[in-house]
């Protein structure tokens, strides 16, 4: 019989990819944003209307949205890995866990609603 190693994140290659892959994504989307940003502040008569006619768009909101999916992803598998690492008493890196669930699916809901809504 194997004796399991309790200890440690232990996820390897998937947590891995899981954390490249949405790092391309959010620095691909940065990319971009600083595009738009650039775009705008070269309008002669750019200003808050200009703001908000971007973000009308409905692609522009998939984009922004896609992004802080990616980065509520790439948080959880980060911090996950940091509870599992350095906190050793289950009680309360379960605590910690669902503070940090918590507050990520808060702060999408968040950008959920302000684009969207």
């Amino acid at each position: 019989m194997v004796k399991r190693n309790l200890t440690g994140a232990g996820y390897g290659l998937g947590s891995w990819l899981q954390q490249r892959i949405t790092a391309v994504i959010m620095l691909f989307s940065a990319i971009v944003f600083f595009i738009f940003i650039a775009y705008i502040a070269t309008q002669v008569n750019s200003g808050i209307s200009s703001w908000q006619a971007l973000f009308q768009n409905i692609f522009v909101k998939f984009f922004v949205q896609i992004f802080f999916i990616a980065l509520v992803l790439h948080a959880w598998v980060g911090i996950r890995d940091l509870w599992m690492d350095y906190i050793n008493c289950a009680g309360l890196r379960l605590i910690f866990y669902v503070f940090t669930i918590l507050w990520l699916l808060g702060s999408l809901m968040y950008s959920i609603k302000i684009l969207w809504i």
